[in-house]
């Protein structure tokens, strides 16, 4: 089996498994996302949707949030961690936004990483969820079964897996796989104690089917 064989048949059995495949962070509004993205560095994104609630009913808009005083923001955000980094990082990208895109968030992957905060898995959702362009979301869980299921080999740098994703998954089914990647990541395939033997991608998987599966 070829990797980009490999990589259609892991698609199509957890597109049966998690039908639908939408992101785990709640948001209404794309400027609301890029925030939440932000928040979720070395947090969990339960952690994130108890917050946003709080921040985006005080600064319901982007010109709002570019308006506030950083340390607003820090004393809101503060429970997800790094909270002075993060809303330093907020603030500025609310600023741009207001300032420089009429409170709109770009739909171009350069545009998107020079703002304060925003990485390529930061970008690539934004592409992906909001404005539905060929994306591929290389977070912790798709790193990991990435690897795992033998998609890449023994790579852990995310632009890497990125690229090496992108050859062998279509384009149309990058962004909503990242997000199955997560789900099952999270339900079946989780670190350290992965359920092979309740795992849909068993007889695909590199690891799932190897000797060592369960033990």
């Amino acid at each position: 089996m070829t990797r980009k064989q490999r990589a259609a048949e892991v698609i199509e059995r957890l597109k049966k498994e998690y039908p639908v495949a939408a992101c785990t962070l709640s948001y209404d509004k794309a400027w609301q996302l890029l925030v939440s993205v932000r928040l979720a560095a070395q947090c969990t994104d339960a952690r994130v949707d108890r917050t946003t609630p709080i921040l985006f009913e005080k600064f319901p808009t982007v010109q709002a949030l570019a308006e506030a005083e950083v340390d607003e923001i820090e004393a809101i955000v503060h429970p997800c961690g790094l909270g002075k980094s993060k809303a330093r990082d907020i603030s500025r990208c609310m600023k741009i936004l207001h300032e420089e895109y009429a409170d709109r968030v770009p739909d171009d992957m350069e545009q998107l990483l020079a703002l304060p905060g925003v990485g390529r898995k930061s970008a690539n959702l934004i592409l992906g969820d909001i404005y539905g362009k060929p994306a591929i979301v290389t977070d912790t869980h798709c790193i990991r079964l990435s690897n795992l299921i033998g998609l890449v080999d023994n790579e852990k740098d995310p632009h890497k897996v990125e690229t090496a994703l992108r050859k062998i998954v279509p384009p149309e089914e990058g962004n909503d796989l990242c997000h199955r990647f997560v789900l099952h990541g999270r339900a079946v395939c989780v670190a350290r104690r992965p359920d092979c033997g309740a795992c849909v991608l068993r007889e695909v998987c590199r690891y799932g089917s190897s000797p060592r599966a369960g033990k």
